[in-house]
């Protein structure tokens, strides 16, 4: 199984990763990881709906799409994981999913976070997830759209921090 991409974005498949992304990458499949989402019909006709024609889309919790792709059920395809949290990419690295590098897209801003940069808004405890994630091994880039440049993003995080002493 090819994972081509890997990519935080609180509005899962939307605008941007429905067009632009999967343009630029041309997966086969789109796996929508995300707890809640895969309990709810609702979200995941918004989720079909939004994906582009020719790609297929599977909505699971984290548990079972650690275990479909370790079962190797997309060994065939070219797959683009899609999550909203870092700590749902901890979970599927920590299980043993093949990620090797994750795009920070979007992570929406809340009244408890703070900004990275424009796009990209993390409490603390996203800060120790990145943090854990990058000790794993898992380049961590940020980029909202393909024309834009991929930034190192722990060197963001080590700004942010620098910037709160």
């Amino acid at each position: 199984m090819a994972i081509i991409a890997a990519r935080i974005d609180g509005r899962l498949v939307h605008g941007q990763v429905a067009n632009l992304w999967t343009t630029k990458l041309g997966p086969t499949r789109i796996i929508v990881v995300d707890d809640a989402a895969a309990k709810s019909d609702v979200e995941k006709g918004g989720l079909r709906m939004a994906t582009p024609d020719g790609v297929r889309l599977s909505v699971l919790d984290t548990e079972r799409a650690a275990k479909q792709i370790l079962d190797h059920r997309y060994d065939s395809q070219k797959v683009f994981l899609v999550a909203k949290r870092p700590e749902t990419y901890l979970a599927l690295v920590k299980a043993g999913v093949p990620i090797k590098e994750i795009n920070v897209g979007n992570m929406s801003q809340t009244d408890e976070t703070r900004s990275i940069t424009k796009s990209i808004n993390v409490v603390d405890a996203d800060v120790e997830t990145f943090e854990e994630l990058d000790s794993l091994g898992v380049h961590l880039v940020a980029q909202m759209v393909p024309g834009d440049p991929a930034a190192d993003f722990m060197s963001l995080l080590k700004k942010d921090r620098r910037s709160e002493q």
